[in-house]
């Protein structure tokens, strides 16, 4: 049987390798396919830590795939956010919690889409479905999936179905939800051996609405301030990569994960991020209150605004 490929997003976080992981447990389990986990990119500083912490392997690194590969997507839907050749692919199954956009099939296939916080939270559904039970380690980096996602349970993308989950989950894997929920966020925050080419690539991605195309990157931190004292830095990084990829608005995002808020750096067609947050930038940058998530506070803003 040929090799199934799982694997999540470029510029991967938490939730896109740890569900790939988890996914490819699940489906040796099953023993239908045979199946191996993927990334799309380099893990960051919190992905090290959960794996680490678990003692498990991340997965190898996939650049392109061959025309007809059998895969399976976690975490995401959309082709600019995937593995190259992925138009081509045979796609088996989908489990995500985004909306569905830019997304078509050459055949039918199993599409598993919850409006949840994390990806992890519907494996986790799935686990129960199968009658599979989970061990420590599936459990910790499912935990960990969420708890990125979810900023620690706190972020609006966070339903009940993910509190009810992560604490189940913390029980299983013997750690204590907020004391390791803690150090986890705080192991994404060290961000100072980054360049900012680096920075602005840890956790970014791709959008296109009405022929406009966008780009939103996020990094987390416990001090905004410092972040910006890089801000010149930051903005020629922005600058280089919308010449490169034929940007028109790239939206900047440094959250503050104690304060649970964010400032944004934007550049390109401006006016659409000041329409879309009713805000007037300053020297291309605004304090965004209570706004953590890229997924359901910025993305539809900006999509609607264009």
């Amino acid at each position: 049987m040929n090799e199934v490929k799982i694997f999540g997003h470029k510029n991967p976080d938490t939730d896109t390798i740890l569900s790939s992981l988890i996914l490819e447990g699940l489906e040796k389990t099953l023993g239908v396919y045979n199946v191996k986990a993927y990334r799309l990119g380099n893990i960051n500083k919190e992905t090290k830590y959960a794996l680490d912490y678990f003692g498990v392997k991340e997965p190898e690194l996939l650049e392109e795939i061959e025309e007809g590969t059998p895969v399976m997507m976690v975490d995401h839907n959309e082709f600019s956010q995937s593995v190259k050749g992925i138009e081509n692919a045979k796609i088996i199954r989908v489990v995500d919690h985004h909306k569905i956009a830019n997304f078509e099939t050459h055949e039918p296939l199993f599409y598993l889409a919850m409006p949840v916080g994390c990806t992890a939270t519907i494996l986790r559904e799935m686990f129960k479905v199968s009658g599979i039970q989970i061990d420590k380690i599936t459990a910790g980096l499912m935990l960990s999936a969420i708890i990125s996602d979810t900023l620690l349970l706190k972020s609006p993308t966070c339903t009940p179905k993910d509190i009810e989950v992560a604490n189940e989950l913390a029980s299983i894997a013997e750690v204590d939800l907020n004391t390791y929920g803690l150090e986890l966020l705080k192991a994404g925050t060290d961000l100072s051996d980054f360049t900012p080419e680096q920075l602005i690539n840890i956790d970014s991605k791709p959008f296109t609405t009405n022929g406009v195309k966008y780009q939103v990157a996020q990094v987390n931190t416990a001090s905004i301030e410092e972040v910006m004292k890089g801000k010149a830095e930051i903005e020629n990084a922005m600058n280089s990569f919308m010449q490169s990829n034929s940007v028109d608005l790239f939206v900047f995002m440094i959250t503050d994960i104690i304060e649970n808020n964010s400032q944004i750096i934007v550049l390109g067609k401006t006016e659409i991020a000041e329409k879309a947050f009713n805000i007037k930038l300053e020297n291309n940058t605004a304090y965004l209150e209570g706004v953590v998530s890229r997924k359901k506070q910025v993305v539809p803003n900006i999509d609607k605004a264009i």
